[in-house]
């Protein structure tokens, strides 16, 4: 029997996380013994109300942030509040397909190696400025910190609750979990998953404020690893 928690921390997306959580139950149908924990992030649409009446169909745990934290609080604070070891990460635009989740747990659990198991989204449905900063920062980062990971960016992982706690926390974590598995001297698989082009809303993210995230962040990371390297 699998045992796992799926988190999923939304911001305003009151008109994708309805067909994302129906998605997520038909694709999941023989799997008995999982949670669905959706965090919202202080969203300031209807995503509450839509998401009460979801919970009259399907078992989901509903875990609100007063305020507008970030996605890496929301994932952070959602694995701290699940209840089974094996993770699932994904994001609520609806862009990444949950059939492909079947794929990465039967590769965590079947080959009981890897600590973390990625999605790489070879073809993505954003435009092209996004997909071309994406693409130069995932060179760069992956250059620095060794981490295998061509798209540390898709949010579509499987991987080990008890690790992922022992990482110093940061705002920007999320998106260097490959890297701090893999120097944390953990495995990590990658496989292509499917990417979808986004139904309704916008981006959280500008490009500028990403850039200048991800400098931050890679310092943050290596000054960690570096850390635990002394240990």
């Amino acid at each position: 029997m699998i045992n796992f928690s799926i988190v999923i921390p939304i911001y305003n997306e009151s008109k994708n996380i309805k067909n994302l959580i129906i998605e997520i139950y038909k694709s999941l149908s023989e799997y008995k013994n999982f949670e669905l924990i959706i965090v919202n992030d202080g969203s300031t649409d209807d995503t509450n109300e839509v998401l009460k009446k979801i919970q009259n169909i399907y078992p989901i745990k509903i875990q609100n942030n007063n305020l507008n934290k970030g996605q890496s609080f929301s994932i952070w604070s959602g694995i701290k509040n699940s209840k089974y070891n094996i993770i699932v990460t994904l994001d609520g635009d609806g862009q990444n397909n949950p059939r492909d989740i079947t794929k990465l747990l039967n590769i965590y659990i079947g080959r009981k190696k890897f600590s973390l198991v990625g999605g790489i989204r070879t073809k993505r449905k954003d435009n092209i400025i996004k997909i071309f900063s994406s693409k130069i920062a995932n060179l760069i980062r992956s250059k620095v910190l060794k981490d295998g990971c061509i798209d540390t960016g898709c949010s579509l992982k499987v991987f080990d609750k008890d690790i992922f706690l022992t990482f110093p926390f940061f705002d920007g974590i999320h998106r260097f979990l490959p890297a701090l598995y893999r120097g944390y001297g953990k495995n990590t698989y990658f496989i292509d998953v499917d990417h979808r082009f986004r139904i309704s809303g916008v981006s959280k993210y500008g490009t500028m404020d990403r850039l200048f995230r991800g400098i931050r962040d890679l310092i943050i990371v290596l000054i960690i690893l570096k850390k635990y390297k002394k240990r």
